[in-house]
């Protein structure tokens, strides 16, 4: 990655989100990290161990499923909010974005605060479709574009291994269906977990 990035872009990009960070730590805006990840009805294994020179297999019925998973972390109160889809495509994009809209939007007699969504330059965030969608919530909602191959500017990334490593991990799923609905089960034990650390002592998933 780091041999892809362009050093300028991450380190203004970085500089602007600790900007950010001040902003919605003064409750000034609401900060969102958005990104996507996948699941999988085969087992995540993590901190596995086997003998010296023996194959780790963990048994696992049929052809694995996968479900996409469309999130945004709330920088402030370290919410994760998902949208789970088989696909991820504009229109998984989208249906996230009108997550946001419920939580954060402007709603008759609800004050509401501005939004910075962090995201990064992938093809379902900037297709047409997903543009005009963003246009279309400019005066309340800003996107802040990370720079390419820059991953570890996206605080969510570190959800996204702490949710399998510490909440999916090790299990075989029945289906699709199972492997989504434990899904939801996950985020939301893992919200309650979070939600209650102080923003300072937050656990780092290996």
């Amino acid at each position: 990655m780091k041999g892809r990035q362009i050093a300028s872009e991450v380190q203004r990009i970085g500089l602007r989100l600790q900007l950010r960070k001040r902003q919605a730590e003064a409750g000034d805006i609401v900060l969102l990290y958005g990104d996507e990840s996948e699941a999988l009805t085969h087992p995540y294994l993590a901190r596995a161990w086997a003998k010296a020179g023996a194959d780790l297999r963990v048994p696992a019925p049929g052809q694995a499923r996968k479900v996409a998973i469309l999130g945004s972390l709330d920088h402030l109160t370290r919410r994760l909010i998902v949208h789970t889809s088989p696909t991820k495509r504009s229109s998984d994009f989208i249906a996230h974005l009108e997550q946001i809209d419920h939580l954060y939007g402007p709603q008759p007699g609800r004050q509401t605060k501005p939004v910075v969504l962090v995201e990064d330059n992938g093809p379902i965030h900037t297709s047409n479709r997903s543009l005009a969608a963003l246009s279309a919530r400019a005066h309340w909602l800003t996107v802040e574009w990370l720079p390419k191959y820059a991953p570890e500017l996206n605080d969510i990334e570190t959800v996204w291994r702490d949710l399998k490593a510490h909440h999916l991990a090790h299990q075989t799923f029945s289906d699709a269906d199972a492997l989504d609905r434990a899904i939801h089960h996950a985020v939301s034990d893992l919200n309650q977990e979070r939600m209650t650390i102080p923003l300072a002592t937050l656990r780092i998933s290996a």
